[in-house]
């Protein structure tokens, strides 16, 4: 036992807290310091074992001697040979001889290090944050009977100058880790939502030419088909009576072939943009109910749109579509009107109607509610939904982030 006089003792202490400064992780932090505490407390070696998230498992950082206790990345505390001590269950262990004391040889106790490094006297103390235990102080010697109470109280010392330190580093690290799972989540989710955005992409262009092969071949059967029945009308070859119900199925069957088609093969958004092609889709879907529907459409955009990227301006065609064809097909509506806003940062669309409300129609329409959702969350943008004015009609409000270094110009 090294015996100092108390300036030579506080001389030590405060190199210990000048050492610890600018060390950025643990293994380095207790390396720094060891010469200066075997000033203090001679040993052959020390380490720190820190409580990792929890309290259930436990890490060491260790110098002077490597031991299996440095390489457990996060051992469970209930077999740590100091469990007593982290559970805080005594304020203290004293050892002269750890070789052959019963506290650190329970069934369980991962003791192999005291046996294979012959680690005889041993003392260990708290790291203390607010009362709660984060870690431990061990210094163990390969000589028996070395330590005393005075070298538990220059531990205590030594703990209270290491112990903020180490709070302020397992912090650090813990704020670390969250920020990599964060980000591997977001890196996930942005990966699923570009290869979801490109499979979208892949559908929508093989819905184009599907609707376009329906036109030129399906559409084209069918007009052929119904002209030829006509003939045969006017020839008399067959009674009017008999072909007159075919000739109406048939026509009924090519004016929902139209449609699908329209809905396939957006070629007013492709040619026109999107502002005329939700107009587009307005008019025809209002004007075919047959009941009067009064509709309008306001673009307060200012260019905005024509700056989108084709696919997002399909999947907002598609949301407005389907927004539009519930209002009409669902809600009784007396209007349905669309307005267009852009700003600095952000584009929003909002379809309002003044019908039924969503309560009453959401068994027929909840899935495309859904479609519109997964179609806003593919191109980053926020969908709502709920009641109009005065909780009459439905409002669906889509409002897509523009990037900043593309604002839309102001009008002339």
């Amino acid at each position: 036992m090294l015996h100092l006089v108390p300036a030579a003792m506080f001389d030590h202490y405060l190199g210990i807290s000048r050492l610890l400064a600018g060390q950025l992780d643990f293994r380095s932090a207790i390396r720094s310091v060891a010469a200066e505490v075997a000033h203090i407390i001679p040993h052959d070696h020390l380490d720190v074992c820190v409580l990792l998230e929890g309290g259930n498992y436990h890490t060491a950082y260790e110098t002077g001697i490597e031991t299996a206790w440095g390489g457990l990345a996060g051992a469970p505390v209930v077999n740590s040979p100091i469990r007593s001590l982290l559970w805080g269950e005594v304020d203290f262990l004293l050892a002269d001889d750890a070789m052959t004391d019963p506290r650190f040889h329970f069934e369980g106790a991962f003791k192999r290090p005291i046996v294979e490094q012959s680690l005889r006297s041993r003392l260990h103390v708290p790291m203390k944050v607010q009362g709660t235990i984060i870690a431990a102080l061990s210094c163990s010697s390969h000589r028996a009977g070395v330590y005393t109470m005075e070298d538990i109280e220059r531990a205590r010392i030594i703990a209270d100058l290491l112990t903020p330190y180490f709070f302020a580093l397992q912090a650090a690290e813990q704020a670390q880790r969250s920020a990599i799972v964060e980000a591997e989540a977001r890196a996930r989710e942005e990966g699923l939502r570009q290869g979801a955005l490109k499979l979208t992409e892949a559908l929508e262009q093989e819905r184009q030419r599907i609707g376009m092969d329906l036109h030129d071949q399906t559409l084209a059967d069918l007009t052929r088909l119904a002209r030829r029945i006509d003939r045969l009308s006017r020839n008399g070859e067959m009674a009017p009576e008999t072909l007159e119900p075919i000739s109406r199925s048939l026509q009924h069957c090519m004016q929902d072939l139209r449609q699908i088609i329209e809905q396939a093969k957006p070629s007013v958004l492709q040619l026109f943009g999107l502002a005329q092609a939700i107009e587009h889709h307005l008019d025809r879907s209002t004007r075919d109910t047959g009941s009067g529907i009064e509709w309008g459409l306001v673009d307060e955009t200012h260019g905005a749109l024509e700056r989108l990227e084709p696919t997002v301006s399909v999947a907002l065609f598609r949301i407005a579509q389907e927004a539009i064809n519930n209002a009409v097909r669902h809600a009784a509506p007396l209007a349905v009107m669309v307005r267009l806003e852009a700003d600095d940062d952000r584009l929003s669309i909002e379809i309002s109607d003044d019908g039924t409300g969503l309560a009453k129609a959401r068994g027929r329409i909840g899935g495309g509610i859904d479609n519109m959702k997964t179609r806003a969350r593919l191109i980053s943008a926020r969908f709502t939904t709920g009641p109009g004015h005065n909780n009459r009609g439905t409002v669906v409000r889509v409002v897509l982030p523009l990037a900043p270094h593309d604002p839309p110009s102001g009008p002339n």
